[in-house]
């Protein structure tokens, strides 16, 4: 079955929003993790507007599922966090500096140099890697030799088209797992997935490993509660 990592970056801001420490993050973490969730993920930016460094750090000491970091490693401090605390995963999104949120993957054709590179530097370290792209057949091929262990879809284009046209907006999306697939790559989705479209999603998907879900599971615990809400999205991917 494919894993439910849940991002909870989302606690963070509601954290930020007033000082102090409520919602305790680690906490969350924690419940997330004893409701069924089998990954955390948090994405920090060099502002800190969400998820702060120390939390990545006090993180790292307490979670016992799979931990994910997302970011792009063009910072230096993004880098040394990830290097410091060696999660499970890194997943390389190629966020541009105050971007409210991740918008596109890689053109990994211009940074294959660069990709390799810094995917090397973490894989000596122990860290898989994952690559944020969008489902074009180009970049997926060109992501293959750059030595990354896994790629991740950015699904908004999916989410987006779902309503209209499900079989056209997932099109490309098989056809990306199925490259993937032949070449040997693991496979990861996420952005805008949620209790309507998820479902479709895996079950459509061939070889989907890990979807990465926050902002909406976040969303849907305000009227679900965080425990249900956590077991509906595991539902959804139990195809």
């Amino acid at each position: 079955m494919t894993r439910l990592s849940v991002n909870i970056n989302k606690i963070a801001t509601l954290r930020n929003s007033r000082g102090g420490n409520n919602p305790d993050l680690i906490k969350v973490a924690l419940d997330c993790e004893r409701f069924g969730a089998e990954g955390i993920t948090v994405h920090p930016r060099p502002d800190e507007r969400h998820i702060r460094y120390q939390d990545v750090d006090d993180l790292k000491k307490t979670i016992k599922t799979e931990f994910n970091i997302e970011g792009n490693p063009v910072e230096d401090s993004f880098m040394k966090l990830v290097l410091n605390n060696r999660p499970a995963q890194v997943t390389l999104v190629p966020d541009a500096l105050g971007q409210i949120t991740s918008n596109h993957g890689w053109d990994t054709i211009a940074n294959q140099s660069y990709l390799k590179e810094v995917i090397s530097e973490f894989q000596l370290a122990g860290i898989r890697v994952s690559i944020f792209v969008d489902p074009v057949a180009e970049m997926i091929e060109a992501t293959a030799t750059t030595g990354t262990n896994r790629i991740e879809l950015y699904t908004e284009a999916y989410a987006s088209g779902y309503h209209a046209d499900r079989e056209k907006a997932i099109a490309p999306y098989v056809e990306a797992a199925q490259i993937a697939q032949k070449l040997g790559l693991g496979l990861n989705a996420g952005h805008d997935l949620d209790l309507v479209n998820l479902q479709y999603f895996a079950q459509n998907i061939p070889g989907l490993l890990e979807v990465s879900i926050g902002h909406a599971l976040v969303c849907d615990a305000l009227y679900y509660g965080l425990e249900n809400t956590i077991q509906m999205y595991l539902r959804q991917l139990a195809v």
